[in-house]
């Protein structure tokens, strides 16, 4: 005899099964989307710093002491004097959002990006954020004014004697995310100038694509 009911179970089982894939293909389909959306928004959000080219205009910096700087594109400045040391780089932003630069770390000689990622919490905190619009210019400017502290000797030293040294710059999105460190190589020309040039790029927030 025909079991109708065990009939209607398998039935309802395979009815159930199958929906349960259609539901689970669903789902993934929808995360995927998801995915790709997120990572488009994130990719308009993204910036990227490198020096500004030789070509572009220079860039008139001022610092809290009033003390002003004109720096001309593609260069850098590193002025040392018994109360002070600045440090100009003007930049552009080659991404498509905008960036929001925060934190900076001076290091001696020429680093390249074959280093290990600096560590964050070696870095300074600027007095106040910098902004770079997208595909746009602006500058980073730092400063150490503790002639007490060992690394103004160095840095002293450094400049007087015209030696390379290296910029990391720390910054973000406008959101405070997509976190990333730049690496600027900073070598002496000529008599009184000084050419800037980036290294390498550090991701801290996402996976690096190296």
């Amino acid at each position: 005899m025909t079991d109708w009911a065990t009939i209607a179970q398998l039935a309802t089982a395979a009815g159930t099964l199958v929906l349960a894939v259609a539901t689970f293909a669903s789902v993934r389909s929808g995360n995927r989307a998801a995915r790709v959306a997120e990572l488009s928004l994130m990719s308009r959000l993204r910036p990227l710093l490198l020096p500004s080219r030789i070509q572009d205009p220079e860039e008139k910096v001022g610092f809290q002491d009033d003390h002003w700087v004109r720096v001309p594109g593609g260069q850098a400045h590193a002025e040392a004097t018994e109360d002070a040391i600045y440090l100009v780089l003007p930049l552009r932003n080659m991404g498509e959002g905008l960036a929001v630069l925060n934190a900076w770390a001076w290091r001696p000689g020429r680093m390249t990006g074959t280093v290990d990622r600096p560590d964050p919490a070696d870095f300074r905190r600027l007095t106040r954020d910098l902004y770079i619009a997208p595909h746009d210019l602006g500058f980073w400017q730092g400063a150490f004014r503790d002639p007490t502290e060992p690394v103004f000797t160095d840095v002293t030293k450094t400049i007087i004697g015209r030696q390379a040294f290296t910029i990391d710059l720390l910054y973000g999105d406008g959101e405070g995310g997509q976190r990333m460190i730049s690496r600027f190589m900073v070598t002496p020309v000529r008599d009184d100038a000084w050419l800037a040039a980036v290294s390498h790029h550090w991701n801290l927030d996402r996976a690096d694509p190296r």
